[in-house]
């Protein structure tokens, strides 16, 4: 259970993917881990990293980041322009600086080399280093990312095959190479395609799309939508986005 931004997460939202999730009629193994209770995981996966060497510090605000990016020599296209992986190790400016902790992917990748992975349909794929930056490992405000809180519950979970949207495909490569660094097992992936309204827009919460709980409310059949989407087949008003 994704629960380390406290703003956003209420236990009615936890209520209510559980209540979705038996609708549609499936299961699932308990206990189910919740990110919250289990800080001192991340950070034991945090501290490996750093004695690895490929973990600094970032002062950066999102302001910082604008503003190189915008500059002259900037790349537009980077995620993060490295302006403070050159610094040098500074305890006290940590303690007195709210400060993130990011990946130096150049590091990694001298230590594990480029990540591949396999999808289910037997097709393999290879990273290339354009496809890993200096992802934020640990966040100002909570204890891991979403990318090192994945592979790390995913390893303790026993997961063999990662099973989600194709929007998230290009989180891959960062999270096959911390598996690497990590040394945790490696998984096989299902990249899905995408529900969306007819004219390809996402459903989004913003854009008040329709809810499982509001198909439920109406009286849809659970089981039977689970079996049209296994199916490739959508309801009415909606369409698949290929994956």
């Amino acid at each position: 259970m994704e629960d380390l931004d406290q703003t956003r997460c209420k236990p009615e939202f936890v209520d209510g993917i559980f209540e979705d999730l038996r609708w549609l009629g499936l299961d699932w193994d308990e206990p189910v881990l919740v990110q919250s209770q289990r800080t001192a995981v991340y950070q034991a996966a945090l501290d490996d990293l750093k004695s690895l060497g490929v973990a600094y510090a970032c002062f950066c605000t999102r302001a910082d980041i604008a503003q190189s990016l915008a500059a002259p020599h900037g790349d537009a296209a980077a995620a993060y322009p490295g302006t403070c992986r050159p610094l040098p190790d500074d305890t006290e400016r940590r303690a007195a600086t709210p400060h993130c902790w990011r990946l130096d992917s150049a590091k990694a990748l001298e230590i594990a080399g480029l990540p591949s992975w396999t999808e289910t349909d037997g097709r393999s794929f290879t990273a290339t280093t354009t496809e890993i930056g200096d992802a934020i490992l640990a966040r100002k405000d909570a204890p891991a990312s979403y990318h090192l809180s994945c592979v790390v519950d995913d390893a303790a979970s026993g997961v063999t095959m990662i099973v989600r949207g194709a929007d998230l495909r290009a989180s891959t490569p960062v999270q096959r190479l911390l598996q690497q660094l990590l040394k945790l097992p490696e998984p096989t992936y299902l990249h899905h395609a995408l529900v969306t309204h007819e004219d390809g827009r996402r459903l989004a919460k913003r854009d008040l799309a329709p809810t499982l709980a509001a198909m439920r409310e109406r009286g849809m059949d659970g089981p039977a939508l689970a079996a049209k989407l296994l199916a490739c087949e959508v309801p009415a008003g909606f369409r698949l986005q290929d994956a």
